[in-house]
């Protein structure tokens, strides 16, 4: 309508670009990490909040602020003209087609989440990233091929040739005889997610004791990858949400791990203990975890 009825591909993909928060949120990014700081270092601008304000505009005449247009038009323009398509080869997500069926197969293998970072395909969109770039040969087969969400992506480039995909895989690592690797053979799981489960303490300190286990094979809560981390929380708060349903009674939590042999730990597979707390329970609860030292618990 705006262009007497006819409009190019070009031109309806760019109205499109300005409804897409996620490149807008990439390019915010781009001024703040860059645009921004080199204007500023050079006193060109002043940065207030969001607000970027030329110095000086307010004693520029007309003719002036025409000249400076021009000028930084021609220095784009020369900048491009030397750069060539190279200067956006970074936001390009291969230098060829993916098909959409193929491209589908990714993203359902990584179960719509980024494989570096973990975001899901809901927050940040995702990305068919060739592991082994294809100016380093790499092919189109799925075997070369990762879902990245936009920022791991670009991050990466096409100079880096990290299969993410044996990160993930090493989520699946399990020993034979670790009772919590195979913890769902012997005990119900109340609540999983893809990388963590969650089961009530056989010995429970207080009704509805629970543990939160990562499903990889870890020991120490400082060896866990930030998803695990994240899948870990979501599995706290999703239990705790659960057990406050069950119980009005329970007026406070204590979540506790311990972290090696000197720290009381006898199943070394990394969990996290969530134990719910009553008014009552204990006479003197003041200090909580602070009783693994008893002589330490009050102050």
């Amino acid at each position: 309508m705006e262009r007497q009825g006819q409009a190019t591909v070009q031109d309806i993909a760019k109205e499109l670009l300005s409804y897409d928060e996620s490149q807008i949120e990439y390019y915010q990014k781009i001024v703040q990490n860059m645009v921004g700081k080199v204007l500023r270092s050079h006193e060109v601008v002043n940065k207030d909040a969001k607000l970027y304000s030329l110095n000086n505009y307010d004693q520029l005449s007309d003719s002036e602020i025409s000249e400076l247009k021009n000028l930084c038009e021609s220095k784009l323009n020369e900048f491009i003209d030397q750069r060539g398509q190279s200067a956006w080869q970074h936001r390009k997500k291969s230098s060829g087609y993916i098909s959409g069926t193929i491209r589908y197969e990714v993203l359902k293998r990584a179960k719509f989440h980024c494989e570096l970072c973990g975001i899901s395909a809901d927050k940040k969109a995702l990305e068919v990233d060739h592991i082994t770039p294809r100016n380093k040969d790499g092919t189109d087969d799925l075997s070369n091929l990762q879902a990245l969400c936009y920022s791991c992506n670009a991050m990466k480039r096409d100079r880096d040739d990290t299969d993410f995909r044996i990160i993930r895989e090493s989520f699946d690592h399990k020993e034979g005889d670790c009772l919590f690797c195979h913890v769902e053979k012997e005990r119900k799981v109340i609540a999983e997610n893809e990388l963590a489960l969650a089961i009530h303490d056989g010995f429970a300190v207080t009704p509805m004791h629970t543990l939160i286990i990562p499903k990889r094979h870890v020991q120490s809560y400082f060896d866990l990858g930030r998803s695990e981390i994240n899948a870990c929380t979501q599995l706290l708060e999703q239990c705790k949400d659960e057990i406050i349903s069950k119980d009005s009674d329970v007026s406070g939590f204590n979540i506790g791990i311990n972290d090696g042999q000197s720290a009381g730990q006898t199943i070394f597979h990394c969990h996290i203990h969530l134990i719910p707390r009553r008014d009552g329970d204990v006479d003197k609860p003041k200090g909580g975890v602070r009783g693994v030292i008893p002589s330490k618990q009050s102050y």
